[in-house]
């Protein structure tokens, strides 16, 4: 069974990591954009509003992940409603943002942590990864719901075929 599980694990990587990794850049340099905006709030024009400061920062590299995501990482996912899609995003977004504006509340007004390093680590670190779990999952349940093109259904297939020869060979190596 274990062994079953895991070879479905690798057919399911094997047919995300190019999305994987392509999500995960937009989402690097999304994280530096996001990570800049909020510290120079932060230390800066907002300094006592650590809050709003994540928020605008959050709001701000998400611009970018709309164009990175939607042109680039799922351009083969797009839909005709773009409208739909945007909307969907923005509200995924909103979502990523609770997520991560939830974590500074909670490190600044429960825990008591009130220093920038604090809130970076809470917002940017603890919760920029809960919400990028999240919006990998929502995006591709959600927001870009188009039909694959060629090269995504033969990676499909090859991910099928790996995964259904994947048990066999772990036991000719086992025997």
């Amino acid at each position: 069974m274990i062994k079953s599980l895991w070879g479905r694990a690798v057919g399911l990587f094997l047919l995300l990591w190019r999305e994987l990794a392509k999500f995960g850049t937009v989402g690097a340099v999304a994280f530096v954009i996001d990570s800049a905006v909020f510290l120079w709030l932060i230390t800066g024009p907002m300094d006592d509003s650590h809050v709003k400061s994540k928020a605008i920062a959050v709001a701000v590299a998400t611009i970018f992940s709309w164009v990175g995501n939607r042109y680039w990482t799922f351009r083969h996912q797009r839909t005709r409603t773009r409208m739909r899609e945007l909307m969907m995003f923005i509200l995924m977004n909103m979502i990523g943002l609770l997520i991560m504006s939830g974590c500074v509340a909670f490190s600044y007004y429960i825990l008591g942590l009130t220093s920038e390093l604090a809130s970076f680590i809470s917002g940017s670190i603890i919760g920029m990864g809960l919400a990028m779990v999240f919006r990998f999952v929502a995006y591709k349940l959600w927001v870009f719901t188009g039909t694959g093109d060629a090269e995504t259904a033969k990676a499909a297939a090859h991910a099928t075929l790996y995964t259904d020869e994947f048990p066999a060979a772990q036991r000719k190596d086992n025997s």
